[in-house]
């Protein structure tokens, strides 16, 4: 454009493909690095500062002129002759730009851009919402609003980040625990008697836990223990077993051993992922907050925090559920009489993660998620009061979101006033319902 015979550039399409160490990528929301000083041998490290000209006063004219840019992503691809491939996501609004001290010690040039809104769903699912790398220490981290949300409960540290809310506010409205909280008038059942292995179990044949899972343990010791298949509901050694915690059928009792991370996003508000490779059947974590009766949730208004435990309703198959095979042995399960289906539709206990939860309580829904839920038994074996614990559906790159499928029917939820209550799905699936209730 021309101003008072003066020549403006202005940017109109840029490239996001890895090159750039402090490029920071969440689809909609993207932190671009100005072009100019990093090595350009490959290892993506900055070497001298960068200026403000060329494509940089170009995207800083954008801000100024309110002018978008088209979002081209490059994507790793093994069988193109270059090594990737690049798709078109559609036009962005570049927001801000500053300048600020980068990873490598030397000045970058920062850009802040937003899809603008009534695009189709990106191009491709291929696009990984990640970091250019995963961070190595906390003052590498981008945007840290809290070290550590669990206030040291968790082995490992969970950081929170927010680079979208202008100021950044970390998560609140919550207390952190790391372990379930039960309701006054829940009473758990005693524990039940376990097997007689001693150190660990190793054969299925003479375990008495392996048994209730069909005469096979469901995990194989790998990664640190990974569940083979979803079931219906997995039986684990408990306190009444003579194996001890190494053993592979403990694998879900041994707390978050990956670094997760919350953080926040344009319209899903808080989310997670995890700076580690997930490989499919490893646990993630377990869903935390009050154990408490379903009816007493009743009162509870704007809570979408509340997670019914519908293990019996999800193996019999009520309500709609997707029946999940496997074979088990448990007298609750087994005299379940089908003459009372209907009282049986709606579960009788829940988990409350609205006032005090963990990490989990912050994992957002998608259409085609990459976690699975699963039921877990180990002190006692009342699938009314089982474990709510969350795999990896499949295996999860770095940087990923994690997500699950909350399982809500439409149309199944009603206000206070009796209305239907609807609220519209953000995951982004190509395959998306547009609603989440």
């Amino acid at each position: 454009m021309v101003y008072h015979n003066y020549m403006f550039p202005l940017a109109v399409a840029i490239v996001i493909s890895g090159m750039y160490e402090d490029d920071l990528d969440n689809a909609e929301d993207v932190i671009y690095t100005g072009q100019g000083g990093h090595d350009l041998t490959g290892n993506k490290r900055q070497i001298r500062d960068q200026k403000l000209e060329r494509g940089n006063l170009a995207l800083k004219n954008c801000v100024e002129q309110c002018v978008p840019v088209r979002v081209v992503r490059g994507h790793e691809c093994a069988s193109s002759y270059c090594g990737k491939v690049y798709t078109y996501d559609g036009l962005y609004k570049v927001v801000q730009y500053w300048a600020e001290k980068g990873l490598s010690g030397f000045t970058v040039f920062k850009y802040r851009l937003r899809r603008l809104e009534g695009q189709p769903l990106l191009t491709t699912n291929q696009v990984q919402f990640s970091y250019g790398r995963v961070p190595q220490s906390v003052a590498e981290i981008r945007g840290l609003v809290c070290e550590d949300i669990s206030g040291g409960q968790e082995d490992v540290p969970i950081p929170a980040t927010n680079l979208v809310d202008d100021p950044p506010v970390a998560p609140s409205g919550y207390t952190y625990r790391k372990s379930l909280q039960i309701a006054k008038n829940v009473k758990l059942p005693t524990n039940v008697s376990g097997c007689n292995c001693k150190g660990t179990c190793v054969d299925p044949r003479t375990c008495a836990c392996a048994k209730l899972n069909g005469s096979y343990f469901p995990y194989v010791n790998c990664h640190g223990g990974r569940l083979i298949e979803a079931r219906a509901v997995v039986f684990e050694c408990g306190p009444g077993c003579g194996c001890g915690p190494g053993c592979v059928n403990r694998t879900s009792q041994r707390g978050i051993k990956h670094r997760l991370e919350v953080f926040r996003t344009p319209k899903k508000g808080w989310a997670v992922r995890s700076w580690d490779f997930l490989p499919a059947g490893a646990p993630v974590c377990e869903y935390i907050g009050v154990l408490m009766r379903t009816e007493d949730t009743d009162h509870v208004c704007e809570n979408n925090y509340i997670f019914d435990i519908d293990c019996l309703q999800t193996m019999r198959g009520l309500d709609g559920r997707e029946r999940r095979l496997g074979d088990v042995s448990v007298p609750a399960i087994n005299n379940f009489d089908g003459d009372d289906q209907k009282s049986e539709s709606v579960p009788e206990f829940c988990i409350d993660a609205g006032s005090t939860g963990n990490i989990a309580r912050f994992i957002n829904h998608s259409c085609e998620p990459n976690l699975f839920v699963q039921c877990v038994l180990s002190s006692h074996h009342d699938v009314k009061l089982a474990r709510v614990m969350l795999f990896a559906a499949d295996n999860i790159p770095p940087m990923q979101e994690l997500t699950y499928d909350y399982g809500y029917a439409l149309d199944s939820v009603s206000g206070p006033d009796g209305k239907i209550i609807q609220m519209p799905c953000y995951c982004g699936a190509a395959d998306c319902r547009k609603r989440l209730l």
